[in-house]
């Protein structure tokens, strides 16, 4: 998790923040909360994607081709014009992809937690899916990560290490596993959206800390 924590608290995370907020009108504030709940839980949903052979090569592939890392290089003309049409097609493609029938869903809970409407959530997630990407495929070529296992690894090691990050990732499947009654929204709300003020350890009291909630 201190991989994502580092990148949403780095100058290039600051411009992320200010550049998608500026795209879809929202405050930096909340559009910062959201990012700090929605990187998770792709990262996560991609995790559960790349734990079978088929999803881990799909995944490979599309670091080492389109998704090298590149699109990091000049954040500032990515929003400078406002973000490409492609961008945003490219961003959809991965949210169907990891998300599937549960995107809804997702965007529901997140717009539930951060009192943003739905449609700019989805705005939101278009835009950080390609960057979060990016920021994977960057990763890889760093790491020398050429193999399902390793991708497995990294995916793991971003979002923390040891038991926490286990029982997150399981919360996060069962999310998405979920028939849609919307119980499991509220583990997920305690434990990636810091709801309720439980004890701040784990991936939410990082962001919580984070975002000074």
């Amino acid at each position: 998790m201190s991989g994502l924590l580092d990148l949403l608290n780095s100058p290039m995370g600051k411009q992320l923040i200010s550049g998608v907020a500026g795209q879809t009108g929202q405050p930096e504030n909340k559009t910062a909360d959201v990012l700090s709940m929605a990187m998770p839980l792709l990262m996560g949903a991609m995790k559960k994607n790349a734990s079978s052979s088929t999803g881990a090569e799909g995944l490979m592939n599309a670091l080492s081709s389109k998704h090298d890392g590149s699109i990091l290089d000049d954040l500032g003309g990515l929003f400078g014009g406002g973000v490409d049409q492609g961008v945003m097609d490219d961003g959809a493609g991965i949210l169907g992809h990891v998300f599937g029938s549960k995107q809804p869903q997702v965007e529901n809970a997140l717009s539930s937690k951060s009192g943003i409407d739905a449609g700019a959530i989805s705005q939101i997630l278009k835009i950080a899916a390609p960057i979060l990407l990016g920021y994977l495929g960057k990763q890889t070529r760093q790491q020398k990560v050429s193999s399902p296992d390793a991708l497995t690894g990294l995916l793991g090691g971003l979002m923390g290490g040891g038991n926490t990050a286990n029982k997150q990732q399981s919360l996060i499947e069962t999310f998405l596993d979920s028939d849609g009654d919307g119980s499991v929204i509220d583990d997920l709300a305690g434990m990636v959206l810091n709801s309720g003020g439980q004890k701040k350890s784990g991936l939410g009291g990082l962001l919580g800390g984070l975002f000074g909630k």
